[in-house]
């Protein structure tokens, strides 16, 4: 019989979008969730989702925020230092055994996800890349390590979606639960047939989109007292990226 997995990636402290996200996967009967990282930053709840995403998902990898937050590494970020000062020894430790990678059979075929790409989860990837990024997304890396080549792929990172099928290859972007950049509700994607199953047979990746309560995550991130709530709020409510906001004349 046909299985399911969820696929979710950059929560980014959201727990609001989060909650609705897994609300829907639960409705849908789907019990498989694998996480494409990004669990924290930006958003005023990074320990609750690392508690959430610790009781749900069944593997998470590490993604660039979870990078630099578990090893000290915010300085130069807006907010980054209030992200990890909320959270607690346990979380950073956890953050920092993240896999860089996972790997799945499903339907006869090799599966495999990462954050950003086969280099590193700081190398971006974007649905305008050459033919020879593509390509390059399905090889065996240092950082993937090695095993059999995929030929489907599923990262998070760039916070929008996109499918892309070509040369027998399919990759996918399962956009951002917390921090959406393409529309204001929370994404994810369903992967549907036949898990763990080394027999060629159906496979089909659909996306999801779950509306959730945009003014109440603002309201948190205010009452919390987030330095860079504003550029947060912004990109919640209209979809613009924090590095491409207008800083005010002085």
């Amino acid at each position: 019989m046909p299985g399911r997995i969820a696929v979710v990636s950059d929560v980014h402290g959201n727990v609001t979008a989060l909650e609705a996200v897994l609300a829907d996967i639960d409705a849908r009967g789907i019990s498989r969730i694998v996480n494409l990282g990004d669990v924290v930053g930006k958003g005023p709840r990074g320990s609750e989702a690392i508690k959430l995403t610790r009781d749900r998902c069944e593997v998470t990898v590490r993604g660039n925020w979870d990078t630099f937050i578990a090893r000290d590494e915010v300085q130069a970020f807006e907010g980054g230092q209030w992200a990890r000062d909320e959270l607690s020894p346990d979380d950073l430790l956890w953050l920092a055994a993240l896999p860089n990678a996972h790997n799945l059979v499903i339907s006869g075929q090799q599966v495999r996800f990462f954050h950003a790409s086969q280099v590193s989860e700081f190398h971006r990837v974007y649905p305008s890349h050459t033919d020879e990024e593509f390509r390059a997304m399905f090889t065996n890396t240092a950082f993937t390590g090695d095993g059999p080549l995929p030929t489907i792929v599923g990262y998070g990172d760039i916070h929008g979606t996109y499918l892309e099928a070509d040369l027998g290859l399919t990759l996918f972007n399962a956009g951002s639960v917390g921090n959406a950049l393409d529309g204001p509700h929370a994404p994810y994607v369903i992967i549907e047939g036949e898990i763990d199953s080394p027999d060629l047979a159906p496979l089909s990746i659909s996306f999801v989109r779950v509306p959730y309560d945009v003014e109440a995550e603002v309201a948190l991130a205010f009452a919390a007292g987030m330095p860079d709530a504003e550029a947060y709020a912004l990109e919640l409510r209209d979809q613009v990226y924090r590095g491409s906001q207008q800083q005010p004349q002085s």
